[in-house]
Order: structure tokens, then C-alpha cells, then sequence
């Protein structure tokens, strides 16, 4: 079994390093049928915590655009979804699995501190804590007056 079909039935992951393949290949197809141009070059997936799984696009702008991950928090919520468990993000023009940039790493683990991500580049795919790609980690919630 490759690294990239590590998943047990469900979508469950046991263990750190195992892969959702299944939101690998959401990602992927979301990539190949609707990248187009320079708007939209990469897509993101996330499995819920109910097992779904979303998808969605950056919207790329000289503005500076959201990232396909901060796209797919709001798309993710706007399906009831509100706690991703795992995330993906795949380049257009089959780049394979991208990871998150700085701001989209901080905010992630903002929303979602236990979240997953898939890492990593064809067979060598993994899955790591979102904390682990932000080393001394900065805790939005963590600082917040109550």
C-alpha cells in the first residue's frame, strides 16, 4: 500500500501519517475540471467531522486573493461544516500537493487547532499536525481578553 491509499474505511486516520487519499483525489478532480486561468490555480479539500468532504478554489487577485484553504473555511461553514478535521491543497496543471503558505497556516490552526494536513510530494505524501508546520506557535485564542 503507498503512503498516498493510507486510509482506513470512513475517512478515519489512526495514527500520524496516514493519508486521506480520498480528499487527495477531491482535491485533484476539483483541480483538473475547474482551475482555469490565472484566478484559480489551486484547490483545497477538507474532511468534516461528520466525513464529508468540501471543496474549493482560491479566488487570486493582485489584491491579494484568498488561498483555496481560506476559500474552503467559508465554503466548509456554508455547508454546516465547522470543524475540518484533515485538509488538502493540490496545485493546477497537475503540481501535486501543495503546502498551506504563512497565512493560511495561522489561520487554519486559528479555527481548527487539531487540524491535519497533507504534506509532501508524490508517494512521499504525510499527514502532520497543523502546529507542527508553525513552530513556536502563535494561539490567536490564546491571547484574546475574556
Amino acid at each position: 500500500m503507498s503512503t498516498s491509499d493510507q486510509v482506513p474505511a470512513g475517512g478515519d486516520l489512526v495514527g500520524a501519517g496516514l493519508v486521506d487519499a480520498e480528499l487527495v483525489e477531491a482535491a485533484v478532480e476539483v483541480a483538473r475540471r475547474y482551475a482555469r486561468g490565472d484566478n484559480h490555480t489551486v484547490a483545497a479539500a477538507g474532511r468534516a467531522a461528520d466525513g464529508r468532504i468540501v471543496t474549493a478554489l482560491n479566488a487570486y487577485h493582485f489584491t491579494g486573493g484568498p488561498c483555496a484553504e481560506l476559500v474552503l473555511i467559508g465554503a466548509a461553514a456554508g455547508q454546516g461544516a465547522y470543524e475540518l478535521t484533515t485538509v488538502v491543497a493540490v496545485g493546477d496543471r497537475e503540481r501535486g500537493v501543495i503546502p498551506p503558505c504563512g497565512r493560511c497556516r495561522q489561520v487554519l490552526l486559528d479555527y481548527f487547532p487539531e487540524l491535519r494536513i497533507i504534506v509532501g510530494q508524490g508517494s512521499r505524501l504525510r499527514t502532520v499536525p497543523v502546529r507542527e508546520l508553525l513552530p513556536e506557535t502563535y494561539v490567536w485564542a490564546d491571547h484574546q481578553v475574556d
